[in-house]
């Protein structure tokens, strides 16, 4: 198993999700490391030093589901903070999540992610998604 370091966080670093909806599903990941480790989400993750949103959305996406996407336009920013139990910042992102179109694959977890796959709105009330997530599909009307 992949040692996962905890970060030193000194500055809030950017990140990226893709919201990716085909069929009337949505396409989750499952958390294997924090922050919000065991939770379904919306997957994605860091930017790297001169790559762009819809670059670094592309490649996460590929990295941990093996789907191929095309990233559109920016559609919910939000901060993920969570603190220690002596309030010490551990994790600060500030993520953009994009809009996408799938193009081509079958998920199958890989990376940082311990399952993936295409979830309806009704399938998303019996698993453990996290909050922003519920928040995003329900400001998208995909969750009522």
């Amino acid at each position: 198993m992949k040692a996962y370091p905890v970060p030193n966080f000194t500055a809030p670093r950017a990140a990226v999700g893709a919201v990716v909806i085909e069929e009337g599903k949505v396409l989750l990941v499952k958390r294997k490391y924090p922050p919000k480790k065991g939770k379904w989400a919306i997957p994605g993750g860091s930017v790297n030093l001169g790559e762009s949103l819809q670059a670094a959305a592309e490649r996460e996406i590929r990295e941990e589901t093996g789907l191929i996407i095309e990233a559109k336009e920016p559609i919910h920013t939000f901060d993920l903070i969570e603190r220690g139990p002596n309030g010490k910042v551990i994790f600060h992102y500030v993520v953009v999540d994009l809009r996408a179109e799938y193009i081509s694959g079958e998920p199958h977890p890989a990376d940082d992610v311990s399952d993936a796959g295409w979830f309806g709105p009704k399938e998303i009330k019996n698993i453990d998604s996290s909050t922003s997530t519920i928040e995003l599909l329900r400001k998208l009307d995909f969750l009522k």
